[in-house]
């Protein structure tokens, strides 16, 4: 099947969906699937529009960090936590304090990819989520590193591979089954327009199954929501109504939610992004939403999961980190090395991870970003070996091409 094709079914099933109910929308972000004959649980967050490291776990105890960004504030004078004497947590991310005492938060600092210098966020958020070298690029690789990782083990099964939603994952693309889905799109069709929608798409075995799957799932739903209300006296419509309202305006917790009623199930594995991270301007505020999206949907997936969170690892990351200097409008602008979230409760977390460059002039790479010292796809990879037992060589060949993870501890208890 060519890619032009899929990208038409593509968008037939958006149109598709956007014509069943007004809750649809092409700009949410679809929350991406799998399952997987493992208890551990993955899940992959793709922070996009490069966040900037070093003012979400900030070096305050490095000497040159302080002359770098005058105005912006940091440490104590800001709120920011102290992690470990050296690095201070982010207010935005108090919140998730108690999981860095528990252990169950860590970062990896001073990472990115082998993507260099042209820092474009679409090039480098293709090559994040292709897991490639520098050498090979994302624009001659049609899938991604998590597809490559389930296709490299056997036992793999998932529904049909569908998206629906203008933001599709790479990292979860490829020959691997997969489901695509955005909780957001309420698909709700009378029996005439099912019985129509099979009569369109019964010559076309993809479209046909796409279209069966995605019922299925809006069926399911709908199944959940009346057997809590049967539970619980209550019309079903007013116990959706009142679940909806209380993420109104929140799509992140929505997209965490749904992740969460798979992953409890036979998911094993579940990929999706945040925006808003291109903090050019006046990045003391712009930097708030994102983070405490970020932390919002860290906590409803340890509060969703229960005991499950104990066998979840939770990776954040992003494209590319931001300059060392804030610039001229209190902000910071595309840089290199950044910092990548790791959280869940088999995450050895209560640790910043770093091999540390230092800020100086000498020390920034091009003297003017943070100097990456480690891949973060070994964390990456780091990670799947802990989680699903996978082979080095499977991981440096196959899932992450051109990968060296040597120098990378275990990450996962």
């Amino acid at each position: 099947m060519n890619r032009s094709a899929l990208t038409r079914r593509a968008l037939l099933m958006r149109s598709l969906a956007l014509g069943c109910s007004a809750a649809a929308s092409p700009l949410l972000t679809p929350v991406t699937l799998a399952a997987a004959p493992w208890d551990h649980r993955l899940v992959v967050i793709i922070l996009r529009g490069a966040m900037d490291g070093l003012d979400v776990v900030q070096p305050y105890g490095d000497p040159d960090f302080a002359a770098s960004r005058p105005k912006l504030k940091f440490g104590e004078a800001a709120g920011a936590a102290d992690l470990d004497g050296f690095f201070s947590l982010h207010p935005a991310l108090s919140s998730l304090a108690g999981l860095w005492q528990k252990g169950e938060l860590g970062f990896a600092h001073a990472v990115s990819t082998p993507y260099r210098d042209k820092r474009s966020h679409f090039d480098g958020q293709d090559l994040l989520e292709a897991g490639t070298g520098f050498d090979l690029g994302a624009a001659h690789v049609r899938d991604g590193w998590l597809n490559r990782m389930l296709q490299a083990v056997p036992g793999v099964s998932a529904e049909t591979a569908f998206a629906i939603g203008r933001d599709e994952l790479l990292v979860l693309g490829g020959p691997a089954p997969v489901s695509s889905w955005s909780p957001d799109a309420r698909l709700s069709l009378s029996p005439q327009a099912q019985k129509l929608v099979e009569m369109v798409a019964q010559n076309d075995p993809l479209f046909r199954d796409a279209v069966g799957e995605a019922i299925h799932i809006a069926e399911s739903l709908e199944t959940g929501a009346n057997m809590q209300a049967m539970a619980e006296p209550g019309d079903a419509e007013a116990m959706r109504e009142q679940m909806m309202e209380a993420t109104r305006g929140k799509t992140h917790l929505k997209v965490a939610d749904f992740a969460v009623s798979r992953l409890l199930g036979e998911t094993r594995i579940a990929a999706f992004s945040i925006n808003g991270w291109d903090t050019h301007n006046n990045q003391a505020n712009t930097l708030k939403p994102p983070l405490t999206q970020l932390a919002e949907t860290i906590l409803a997936l340890k509060q969703g999961l229960g005991p499950v969170w104990s066998q979840t690892t939770v990776l954040a990351m992003t494209e590319f980190g931001r300059t060392a200097r804030e610039n001229g409008t209190g902000g910071t602008d595309h840089g290199t090395g950044g910092a990548m979230v790791m959280a869940g409760g088999a995450v050895r977390g209560g640790k910043v991870w770093a091999d540390w460059p230092g800020l100086s002039e000498a020390e920034l790479y091009q003297g003017r970003d943070l100097r990456p010292t480690t891949d973060v796809r070994a964390y990456a990879a780091s990670a799947m070996r802990g989680l699903f037992g996978l082979d080095r060589s499977v991981l440096e060949t196959a899932v992450f091409p051109g990968l060296d993870m040597g120098g990378i501890g275990q990450i996962i208890l």
